[in-house]
């Protein structure tokens, strides 16, 4: 569950947003924070469906492409989207990429972000429109939606600054799914339908 605190950018600086997000994990370990947009996200941890999801992908991409890592703990710095601070629910990225970056690293070298959607009220703004737009003027060559609402795994790739990702594909979950360069994996999503709930 998703809990949104409006904040104007001006108000509030990413640097300041760090210290809380720090002090808030240290205090709480079933939360984290984010900052998109010019909120503040408070992301509490998953159902264990969610975590099945994940750890499912994970799996696929290291017998697929064991040089890669599937991080599901790195947040990422979307600059472009208004300075913000995004936790993907992982990331793929080369063996070693993120060592010495911290908790919120840059985003180039990043060849995937994932984000299987949860069941809140805040879903639809966050992961399938938000977060694709910040993703996509971070310049990550491929977004991975499962959609566990829609019962379908959305593969956006392609991505412009400005327009977003200008390729985005849909298929239902038992479908095969081939995840477009630089990633090239080919998903069968037979399984994920019995994490959808």
């Amino acid at each position: 569950m998703t809990v949104m605190a409006e904040r104007a950018s001006s108000q509030l600086s990413v640097d300041m947003f760090e210290r809380i997000a720090e002090f808030v994990f240290r205090e709480d370990e079933t939360v984290r924070l984010e900052f998109i947009n010019g909120r503040i996200g408070l992301k509490k941890v998953t159902n264990g469906n969610h975590g099945e999801l994940i750890m499912w992908l994970v799996r696929r991409c290291m017998e697929s492409r064991p040089e890669l890592n599937l991080n599901p703990t790195q947040g990422l710095q979307v600059e472009a989207y208004r300075k913000g601070r995004a936790l993907p629910d992982a990331v793929l990225t080369p063996v070693g990429h993120f060592a010495g970056q911290g908790d919120w690293a840059d985003p180039d070298g990043v060849l995937m972000a994932v984000e299987v959607t949860s069941y809140d009220s805040d879903t639809h703004n966050r992961d399938r429109v938000e977060k694709p737009r910040g993703y996509a003027e971070a310049g990550i060559p491929v977004y991975l939606l499962i959609d566990r609402e829609y019962l379908s795994v959305v593969v956006h790739s392609h991505p412009d600054p400005k327009e977003g990702y200008r390729v985005v594909h849909t298929v239902k979950f038992g479908e095969k799914v081939t995840l477009p360069d630089p990633v090239g994996i080919e998903l069968d999503t037979e399984e994920l339908r019995r994490w959808a709930d």
